[in-house]
């Protein structure tokens, strides 16, 4: 799904396209290797990352309007009844968007979102032996959707078949993760570098 054509008339559109996913996805599993995951963004490095794609895909500028959307997506971590699933690589809290105060701003909030008893936080540290290096970022809505996204579209697996093997990857990646007071000292070192 190409992004230019469905950013045309905004970018609200785009970030609207997911809302219903959102919903009724009952678990989770995030694997991001350079950002922090759109459910855990505050509203200003969410609105460093979307003022990016707006110029970059060449989109009217609706950042308000996009960001109030996406802001509005993040309710679901507060749904006790779903399960919030994360794996960060160590570079997705070094990776800036906007002023280092946005990016002290994200760290703290990726800290508080720990607390979450249904959220899940790994991160993968830079240096670990690991068995796997994911590719690209990928989200898997329950067992039945994969997203990715390349700087152009967005791509959609929904053969089982496939959907299982991100499925497994997800699996391989936490094995080098490390989570509670471990992944909560490499955040608070991220901070420290600011």
């Amino acid at each position: 799904m190409e992004f230019r054509r469905q950013t045309r008339a905004g970018m609200k559109r785009l970030m609207a396209a997911h809302v219903p996913l959102y919903e009724c996805t009952e678990h989770f599993r995030i694997y991001e290797h350079n950002a922090i995951p759109g459910l855990f963004q505050t509203a200003d490095y969410a609105a460093s990352m979307l003022s990016f794609w707006i110029d970059f895909l060449d989109s009217p500028n609706d950042l308000g309007q996009a960001l109030a959307i996406r802001m509005d997506r993040q309710k679901v971590i507060y749904q006790s009844s779903r399960r919030v699933a994360v794996l960060l690589e160590e570079q997705a809290l070094c990776t800036w968007f906007g002023t280092a105060e946005v990016q002290i701003g994200q760290l703290e909030r990726l800290l508080a979102v720990m607390g979450l008893p249904n959220v899940s936080i790994g991160i993968i540290p830079m240096m670990r032996e690991r068995r796997a290096v994911g590719s690209a970022g990928f989200w898997i809505f329950d067992d039945s959707l994969v997203c990715l996204e390349t700087p152009t579209a967005s791509i959609e697996v929904t053969r089982p078949q496939e959907v299982a093997q991100y499925v497994r990857m997800f699996d391989v990646l936490r094995e080098a993760a490390v989570y509670g007071p471990e992944a909560r000292a490499l955040i608070r070192k991220a901070l420290a570098a600011f």
